[in-house]
């Protein structure tokens, strides 16, 4: 199952405020429905996916700036 464009900013905003854990964050953004997708969202949606692959627990700081610029590429398109 797909998850959309709205749902994934949805999750974004959530896990910005505690809401949801990186597991969840990692799942929707790796669902994501690439089709509605511009080159940039594209490419704002695999900085963070690499980001969630990193070896060891990601840090919330850098996690939380990759988040931040990929909620705002989806935001503005």
């Amino acid at each position: 199952m797909s998850t959309s464009l709205d749902d994934l900013i949805g999750v974004l905003s959530r896990w910005l405020a505690g809401h949801v854990d990186n597991a969840r964050l990692a799942a929707a953004a790796s669902a994501a429905d690439r089709v509605e997708l511009s080159a940039d969202q594209s490419e704002a949606l695999e900085a963070l996916l690499a980001e969630l692959r990193k070896p060891g627990a990601p840090r919330r700081g850098e996690l939380g700036r990759v988040v931040r610029e990929t909620l705002e590429a989806l935001a503005l398109g």
